[in-house]
């Protein structure tokens, strides 16, 4: 049977040369992404500073625009910022906090969003609550539930964990949350891209994610979303954020929308290269995205129980994001050799090799890269690699 999804290979340079498996780390990069960079380089060359006022500062939120439908969001209500952690960063400093008000958040969120949530909670008088993880791969929806009491300010939890892929179901925390008051912000980074998501029917009120994985939109742009209508005003700002930037008063008026959630001067090339990835994903149709890929983990984990390999990923499909993780004998030697192929993995302590089809992936490449691993292992040929470990993986 033809899969419809891989008419759009040709879009991806980097899959005529290589065996791509790695878009849960980051995307490939669309051709038509290359065109968007030299419009940034011809508008500064030619254009200079006005370059501001015909594209360059509207671009954080028309970008974010191109990435609203993916979230079933509206026009003008998704801001671009560099990164997920300025965007939590905004989002807690937003919140008046009384003694004992608490943030709570789970194990196995990224430790990136929780450093800047420790440390802004600590400065403005809140508890941090961290609910366990019972396998370190999975978080008891339950758990977080009893979490969640009168005190609790904010919820910001991951839609999609990182470490294992395993989709956390939010609907009994955001009815919790709702029940005390409290907000809920949602890290999707892991899900927008290649898991349907909907704003309005997880009824959270702050979602984040980013263009650099299953969007292919490269590094530096990141999205927030904020629930119409929450009246909050981040004290973690920038002039870009100003009701009047241009006025350049010395004092802050936060713009209306998603503007008000913006910081000081975008990365300009950046949302350039953000553009088109999230086109294709839309082209191809999230559902679309979302059948192939429970299709293709559910064919990773097959191959890597007939070998005995032991599986870090949810065996539910309706609880696994797009990322298998399987541990093998020699697990980061052998994710070199498999690079050195030009097959593209990455390798996680305590999780092994992570292996994340795209819908630009055949099933015949992960056979292959299954089969690798085999050659791999009888050979011998990880030893080559054996004590080289290099700090990125």
């Amino acid at each position: 049977m033809t899969d419809p999804l891989l008419r759009f290979r040709d879009e991806f340079p980097i899959l005529a040369r290589s065996t791509y498996l790695v878009s849960n780390s980051l995307g490939a990069m669309p051709r038509a992404t290359r065109d968007r960079l030299l419009e940034y380089a011809d508008a500064w060359e030619t254009l200079g500073v006005r370059a501001w006022a015909q594209r360059w500062w509207e671009m954080p939120v028309t970008v974010g625009d191109e990435i609203a439908p993916l979230l079933g969001a509206g026009a003008g209500e998704v801001a671009m910022v560099p990164n997920v952690t300025a965007a939590m960063a905004a989002v807690v400093s937003a919140l008046d906090f009384a003694p004992g008000d608490a943030i709570v958040m789970t194990a196995l969120d990224f430790p990136s969003v929780r450093y800047v949530v420790d440390a802004l909670a600590a400065r403005l008088g809140a508890r941090v609550v961290v609910v366990p993880s019972d396998d370190g791969l999975t978080i008891d929806a339950g758990r977080v539930v009893d979490a969640i009491d009168e005190r609790t300010r904010l919820v910001a939890v991951s839609h999609v964990l990182f470490r294992s892929a395993y989709v956390v179901d939010v609907a009994p925390i955001v009815r919790r949350a709702r029940e005390v008051g409290a907000l809920v912000a949602l890290d999707a980074y892991h899900s927008v891209g290649v898991v349907p998501v909907d704003v309005r029917g997880l009824d959270v009120d702050f979602l984040t994610g980013g263009v650099l994985k299953w969007l292919c939109g490269g590094p530096g742009g990141s999205f927030l979303w904020t629930r119409p209508g929450l009246d909050l005003r981040p004290s973690v700002t920038g002039w870009q954020a100003h009701a009047r930037p241009f006025a350049f008063e010395s004092t802050m008026e936060h713009a209306e929308g998603a503007w008000r959630w913006l910081g000081g001067t975008p990365s300009v090339p950046a949302l350039y290269a953000a553009i088109e990835g999230p086109r294709i994903v839309r082209a191809a149709g999230i559902d679309a995205i979302r059948a192939k890929s429970t299709r293709q983990t559910a064919r990773l984990i097959a191959l890597a129980d007939a070998r005995g390999f032991p599986v870090h990923a949810p065996r539910d499909p309706a609880r696994r994001g797009g990322t298998v993780a399987f541990d093998v004998p020699h697990a980061y030697e052998v994710a070199q050799s498999l690079l050195a192929r030009d097959i593209v993995v990455d390798y996680r302590p305590g999780a092994g090799i992570r292996v994340a089809p795209h819908f630009y992936t055949t099933d015949d490449e992960l056979e292959a890269a299954v089969v690798a691993i085999d050659e791999i292992l009888t050979s011998g040929e990880w030893q080559t690699f054996a004590g080289r470990r290099s700090v990125v993986t």
